[in-house]
């Protein structure tokens, strides 16, 4: 008897999960954004979804349960995630199962607008910082934020891959100076550390209270178990709201505010993608656009002629410009084109 789609779902999570070594966040992704589809066609079908019938899926139908994602509020970023889950859910398939389907895979995503990371300056990382490291809780756990927001500033981890670390991985250890990160995919990075970063680490080992043995979580909560994410957003949500600074100013922005500075200052972008994880450069060079745009508006701001508006320079046609090429004007010294006679 042919295994029903449920079970082919569960199996392919199985996949990503031992072969692609996929986070159990991408997989609620996949079960989520598969299971939404698989529903989708059970229902146009008319009844029970057989795995044959996965193989009979048209372009009609992805579009019709496109259509209907769109009609439920996502936007075009979630359709693309969407639409990715279910060709490689598909592309499984005629894999390991040898049910095909060229439709899903032959279908375009919409056009989702390209949205620019958002990191904070130097100046705003450093007081999110400090403001951690003076919160009002006790002393460890003050340390213990200021410590994990250092990582993700001085080192540009993820969040998940900060509070994955253990104690035996903490700076000066038997690692050195160097973090070994186990990222997106399963993916071995080596992140070198700073001094900041290092002594930040110190600060809070030496107040961390219970045992710290080397496969004890390096960041815990006031309970004794793992950190989860929600403190430390909590903790920056905190600071950002005393500093004044946008919603944009986020753990995360801690990261792009890492691989910012490091273009800014002349890093080399196959280095930062490197340091960051990125399995494909193309994802590294968005910080390059970063970079452009922070350029572009220091330029907006500053140049004479960028400043200029037209109530600013001479009008062309009132007469009142007086031709002598000061700079008012793009067009005033330049000389009047000469027409050429016709033959």
């Amino acid at each position: 008897m042919p295994p029903a789609p449920a079970e082919l779902l569960e199996r392919f999570l199985d996949h990503q999960r031992g072969v692609r070594a996929a986070s159990p966040h991408t997989l609620d992704a996949y079960r989520r954004d598969v299971s939404s589809w698989l529903g989708f066609v059970a229902a146009r079908r008319g009844g029970a979804l057989r795995a044959a019938d996965l193989g009979r899926v048209a372009l009609a139908d992805l579009r019709a349960w496109m259509a209907a994602e769109r009609a439920a509020g996502l936007g075009a970023r979630s359709l693309r995630r969407r639409l990715s889950a279910v060709r490689s859910f598909h592309r499984w398939l005629a894999e390991a199962e040898g049910i095909e389907a060229t439709a899903p895979l032959a279908m375009r995503g919409p056009r989702a607008p390209r949205r620019l990371p958002r990191p904070v300056s130097a100046e705003a990382a450093a007081a999110l910082i400090d403001h951690a490291a003076e919160a009002d809780a006790p002393d460890w756990i003050a340390a213990r934020d200021a410590a994990a927001l250092t990582l993700l500033y001085g080192c540009g981890l993820r969040i998940s891959e900060a509070l994955a670390l253990r104690c035996a991985d903490a700076p000066g250890g038997v690692a050195g100076d160097w973090l070994r990160i186990r990222g997106k995919g399963g993916r071995e990075r080596m992140v070198p550390v700073l001094p900041a970063a290092r002594e930040a680490v110190r600060a809070y080992m030496a107040l961390r209270p219970g045992p710290a043995r080397p496969e004890d979580p390096l960041f815990i909560g006031a309970r004794g178990g793992a950190l989860g994410p929600r403190a430390l957003q909590r903790r920056m949500a905190q600071a950002r709201q005393a500093l004044g600074l946008p919603p944009s100013a986020t753990p995360h922005a801690l990261r792009h505010a890492f691989a910012t500075h490091l273009l800014a200052a002349g890093g080399d972008l196959r280095a930062i993608q490197e340091l960051l994880g990125h399995a494909s450069l193309s994802t590294t060079q968005i910080y390059a656009a970063v970079d452009e745009a922070h350029l572009m508006a220091v330029y907006d701001a500053a140049h004479p002629r960028a400043r200029a508006t037209g109530a600013d320079a001479p009008d062309a046609g009132d007469g009142t410009g007086d031709g002598t090429g000061d700079g008012t004007s793009p067009s005033a010294d330049r000389p009047a084109p000469r027409r050429r006679r016709r033959p």
